[in-house]
């Protein structure tokens, strides 16, 4: 028995610092892997705070006013891989979408024209088109695959229009638009200005002679009024026929400003929380509205000054590009749509409009 009792105390002699020793190790492995993990989180934390972002927002660049709340973090923008979208890249999404989106126009002709008009009337009014501006817009930095974000002014088109139909313009006419009797009374009717723009477009090699597209543009408006309605009224009183290449590609640009501002908005995580500006379903997107959610007003201008709409427009329209968002088509035009004072061959029935 004693001899069982020697060799069982020799035996735990020699186990004891096996265990103790076996014990450290283990715990000094534990200690070694939360460390290393500890580590690991720390750098990928120090990583994503010191990385750049792709793009910088305009509000950076803004001298004038301090920032709306439309313009907060929230609206930092990119696009991500679906065709119309662009998001705060501060997003859990923003690491997936690339920098710029394919582009597919090459150019953009933003137009809003002025029209006659008496108070109260409304848009089923035979307008005449009184002024026709256009900007014409371009990529800078577009790549061969078209991946494109910087717009810019390249040139400008202007002339006042000379009213046929009722070429005496209402007080509410000049005072809304600023447009003097003087300056129509010595215009172009519209069918002079539609050549002399025909002309314009050729020149920037837009179409050809024979009026086909060469390059591949789409004209921008402030709803779907322009083209859709002032154009074709105005060129059933001219008794000529809408030209073709203004019923190709119509973009409606405050449309695009309320999607871009619906999609940032279910995309920024403090939508819910006031972390961006409102833009209530019932009241219309007008341009210094749109200027504001994006975080670019003032109005530059005369409001209801033709040329100064249409420059305050490209303003948005270059500011969506750089927030990533792919600018396509999105109104379609009806070339023989018809009003009821409508008549035959270009006649405005006098009894609706006496």
């Amino acid at each position: 028995m004693s001899y069982l009792n020697h060799l069982l105390n020799d035996l735990l002699s020699h186990l004891l610092p096996a265990t103790v020793a076996l014990t450290l190790l283990a715990f000094l492995s534990a200690v070694i892997i939360l460390t290393t993990r500890r580590l690991t989180r720390t750098s990928r934390s120090c990583e994503a705070q010191t990385t750049p972002e792709p793009i910088q927002t305009c509000i950076n660049a803004r001298t004038d006013d301090t920032p709306l709340p439309s313009t907060a973090a929230a609206t930092e923008h990119t696009s991500d891989t679906s065709p119309h979208r662009a998001v705060d890249t501060k997003t859990p999404h923003a690491s997936t979408m690339p920098r710029r989106p394919k582009q597919p126009y090459d150019a953009f002709l933003v137009l809003d024209v002025e029209a006659t008009c008496m108070e109260g009337a409304g848009f089923d009014y035979p307008n005449e088109i009184i002024e026709w501006p256009v900007c014409l817009l371009r990529w800078k930095d577009k790549s061969p695959k078209g991946n494109a974000r910087v717009l810019e002014i390249v040139d400008e088109f202007r002339s006042f229009v000379r009213p046929t139909w009722r070429p005496q313009l209402s007080p509410f006419c000049n005072a809304l638009t600023g447009i003097t009797q003087e300056q129509v009374d010595v215009a172009p009717t519209f069918p002079e200005v539609m050549q002399e723009f025909r002309k314009w477009l050729e020149d920037h090699k837009l179409i050809d002679h024979a009026g086909q597209r060469l390059t591949r543009f789409c004209f921008c408006s402030d709803g779907p009024f322009d083209i859709r309605d002032f154009v074709v009224k105005q060129c059933f009183v001219s008794k000529i026929p809408v030209p073709v290449w203004l019923t190709w590609d119509v973009m409606d640009v405050r449309r695009q400003v309320g999607e871009w501002h619906d999609f940032a908005n279910s995309s920024s995580p403090e939508r819910n929380t006031g972390g961006a500006f409102p833009l209530p379903r019932r009241v219309v997107l007008s341009i210094p509205r749109q200027l504001n959610a994006l975080g670019l007003e003032p109005f530059e201008g005369r409001q209801h000054s033709g040329i100064d709409d249409t420059r305050n427009i490209c303003r948005l329209v270059i500011e969506l590009a750089r927030r990533g968002w792919r600018l396509e088509p999105n109104t379609s035009i009806n070339p023989n749509r018809r009003w009821p004072w409508m008549g035959k061959r270009g006649k405005v029935l006098e009894e609706y409009y006496p």
